[in-house]
C-alpha cells in the first residue's frame, strides 16, 4: 500500500456505513491522546486502488484499514478522528457519502436524510507513515496472541524507562519466545509454532502487540513484516506498523531462580478466587499477606481505616512456615495468565521472588515480595 499523499483533488466516497465504523473504530486506536501536534488526532482518508483506506498515527504506532467503496477522485484528507467515530456509528442509513473538495476544508457527510460538515486539516501535514511493502510472512495466530495474553500485562507504563515498556520478542525457527517485566514482576513464556516464522529479535512496544490481540482476535492467521526500524503486522484488510524500542532488554534467564525452599501445587482457580476476595481489603498499596504453613495456606489483608480479610486454602505443604507479602494485582494477573488447573508456586523466602509456573505451559512469572511488618 503506498502512503505517500498525492497531489489534492476532489474526493468522493460512498460506502457501508457499517463497514466505515468497524474501520474507524480500528484505526482510532491509534489517535494521539497529547494535543500538542493537532493532526495526529486526525484520520487520513485516500483513495487508493478503488478502496477507501483509513489511518491513524501517534508516532509509535499506526492502524491502517481498507474497506470497499465506490470512488471518485483521488484527494487525501485528515478528518479529527474521535469526530468522525462517533458520528458514523449514529448514521440513519446503512449507506455513506463522504465529499472533500480540494481547497474547501470541509469533509461533507451524507446518510440517508442526515448531512453534516466536518472541518478537516491538510493531509501534506500527517506524518509520513511507513511503507508496508515489504515482504510479509504468515505465522500461527493463535499461538501469538496467546503468547501476548500472558506477557504483555507485566510491561511497565512508566516511560521514562522505555525498554520495559516493551515486550522482548523472539521467533527462532518454528518458536516464539516473549518476555516482559516492570521490575517488580517478569513474565516469559515459549511457544511452540505449526510453521516457521521471520528471523525477529527485537523489543516491541506493549501496547503494540496488545492493539494486534484486538485486531486479530479470532483470526488464523497473522502475517509479519520485519523492517530494521519498525514491524508490521497484517491481518485481513488491516496493518498495524509499529516501530522498535532502541535498548538492551534485562537478561531474563538470569533473572529467575534455579533453586527453591519450597514447591507448592495449588489449584489456580480458588487461589485465584481467594486472591480476588481479599484484595478487595488490600487498598492504597496494601500487600496480600500469604502465610503457608502445615496443610494450609491463610491469605490476609488489612488496610487502616478500610477494614480486613482473612482466607484459608488446604494444600499440600509440609516444613517450616513461610510468610511472604505480594502486590495482589500483579499476584492476580500471575494466576489469570495460566490456562492449566494446577499452578506451582516456588518460594525461597520472605525476601526473594516468588516464582508461578505451570505444567506443559512453558511459562514462568516472577513476582518480587513485599516486605512485611511485623
Amino acid at each position: 500500500m503506498n502512503t505517500d499523499i498525492a497531489a489534492e483533488t476532489a474526493l468522493r466516497a460512498t460506502c457501508s456505513r457499517d463497514d466505515l465504523a468497524t474501520a474507524l473504530g480500528v484505526v482510532a486506536r491509534a489517535l494521539s491522546s497529547r494535543g500538542a501536534v493537532q493532526v495526529l488526532s486526525g484520520i487520513l482518508l485516500q483513495a487508493e486502488e478503488g478502496r477507501l483506506t483509513l489511518a491513524a498515527t501517534d508516532m509509535e504506532i499506526s492502524l491502517r484499514a481498507s474497506i470497499s467503496a465506490e470512488i471518485s477522485g483521488d484527494a487525501a484528507v485528515v478528518v479529527p478522528g474521535r469526530l468522525l467515530t462517533d458520528l458514523v456509528r449514529l448514521l440513519p442509513d446503512d449507506s455513506v457519502t463522504l465529499t472533500y473538495e480540494e481547497g474547501a476544508g470541509i469533509l461533507a457527510i451524507v446518510s440517508g436524510s442526515h448531512s453534516s460538515r466536518l472541518n478537516v486539516y491538510s493531509a501534506a501535514d500527517f506524518p509520513r507513515l511507513p511503507p508496508l511493502d515489504i515482504p510479509l510472512q504468515r505465522i500461527d495466530a493463535p499461538a501469538l496472541l496467546q503468547t501476548i495474553d500472558k506477557v504483555g500485562r507485566a510491561a511497565s507504563r512508566d516511560e521514562s524507562r522505555p525498554v520495559l515498556t516493551g515486550v522482548l520478542v523472539r521467533f527462532e525457527g518454528d518458536r516464539l519466545i516473549m518476555a516482559a517485566t516492570d521490575s517488580y514482576r517478569l513474565a516469559v513464556k515459549e511457544t511452540a509454532l505449526t510453521t516457521a516464522a521471520p528471523e525477529l529479535d527485537a523489543i516491541i512496544p506493549a501496547r503494540a502487540l496488545q492493539e494486534l490481540a484486538r485486531i486479530a482476535g479470532g483470526a488464523e492467521d497473522v502475517e509479519l513484516g520485519v523492517h530494521e526500524n519498525y514491524v508490521i503486522f497484517s491481518s485481513g484488510n488491516t496493518w498495524l506498523t509499529s516501530r522498535r524500542i532502541d535498548g538492551q532488554f534485562p537478561n531474563y534467564k538470569q533473572l529467575l531462580p534455579e533453586t527453591f525452599e519450597a514447591e507448592i501445587a495449588i489449584q489456580r482457580e480458588a487461589l485465584l478466587e481467594v486472591v480476588r476476595r481479599a484484595g478487595v481489603m488490600a487498598q492504597r498499596n496494601a500487600p496480600l499477606r500469604l502465610r503457608f504453613a502445615e496443610g494450609e495456606l491463610t491469605i490476609s489483608a488489612q488496610t487502616q481505616d478500610v477494614g480486613e480479610a482473612t482466607e484459608s486454602l488446604p494444600i499440600d505443604f509440609s516444613g517450616e512456615e513461610i510468610e511472604i507479602g505480594f502486590n495482589p494485582d500483579f499476584l492476580r494477573d500471575g494466576l489469570e495468565a495460566v490456562a492449566s488447573d494446577t499452578i506451582q508456586l516456588k518460594l525461597i523466602n520472605r525476601l526473594r521472588p516468588g516464582l508461578i509456573t505451570a505444567p506443559d505451559e512453558s511459562f514462568s512469572y516472577l513476582i518480587m515480595p513485599i516486605r512485611l511488618a511485623g
